[in-house]
């Protein structure tokens, strides 16, 4: 547990601190959910890896959450079951317990990648669905023009696809998810045609790279844009994304199935 932070939080992020308003930026948005829900298939048991404040959690199945972070898991809507407190390197199961397993926005957070995915293919018979973003193409969304070192950070942090493939191993696809230009969803990318969101300190500290910028850089940012609003500078280089109703970038969903 000494690896941990004081809530639990058992990443390089620190969401005692900076995941309090977090569920009210990052809810689930249901057009990413079907895609989710498709790729899980018709499995009933489910385990949710890294679950957060629920999000994306099928409401219609038995699902077994694991979250280490306190102040997340009490964020947790009263409609959802009370997560656990373990993180995804050891989970407290026998092999092949559940029928599916999920770990949405959450790889990027774990200590040993290479452990928590064997731990999620050990304890699951079906899919393994893991939500990510592809490091390859973080720099294909606006925001590297005003804050490049969100992005940097970010591309650091994120394991690339294929050692989460490696990790999964059987039968794997990488599937592209499209974000709708109002997703409830509110990581970084989903406010591509809304940049006045990102002048919100709450909406980025609900994106975690957030946190490790200095306090100058993201001064500078919130200038800068908010000035390139104000005189219309961000509207005539991307203006045309304010109406653009979906956006293909970095996010992905990698699909694990056994082999036969």
């Amino acid at each position: 547990m000494s690896d941990r932070h004081s809530d639990g939080s058992a990443g390089d992020a620190n969401y005692g601190k900076i995941g309090l308003s977090y569920s009210q930026y990052r809810q689930p948005d249901p057009r990413i959910a079907a895609q989710i829900e498709r790729c899980l298939g018709d499995a009933k048991k489910i385990i949710n890896v890294g679950a957060g404040a629920g999000s994306y959690e099928p409401t219609d199945r038995e699902v077994t959450a694991i979250e280490p972070s306190a102040s997340m898991r009490a964020q947790r809507p009263p409609h959802l079951s009370a997560a656990i407190d373990a993180t995804a390197e050891t989970l407290p199961f026998a092999g092949q317990t559940f029928d599916a397993a999920m770990a949405t926005f959450t790889v990027h957070q774990w200590a040993d990648l290479a452990k928590g995915l064997a731990e999620m293919r050990r304890v699951t018979k079906g899919p393994v669905v893991i939500m990510t973003c592809d490091p390859a193409e973080l720099f294909c969304f606006w925001l590297k023009d005003y804050c490049r070192e969100v992005l940097e950070t970010e591309s650091r942090r994120y394991p690339t696809i294929d050692a989460i493939r490696a990790g999964l191993g059987g039968d794997v696809e990488v599937l592209r998810v499209p974000i709708p230009l109002d997703c409830k969803d509110g990581f970084n990318e989903a406010y591509y045609g809304r940049p006045e969101m990102l002048l919100d300190p709450n909406a980025r500290l609900s994106c975690s790279a957030w946190s490790f910028v200095p306090p100058a850089t993201v001064a500078e940012f919130e200038s800068r844009l908010r000035r390139d609003l104000e005189n219309g500078t961000w509207d005539k280089a991307h203006g045309h994304l304010r109406s653009k109703p979906w956006l293909a970038c970095s996010l992905r969903l990698v699909v694990s199935r056994p082999s036969n």
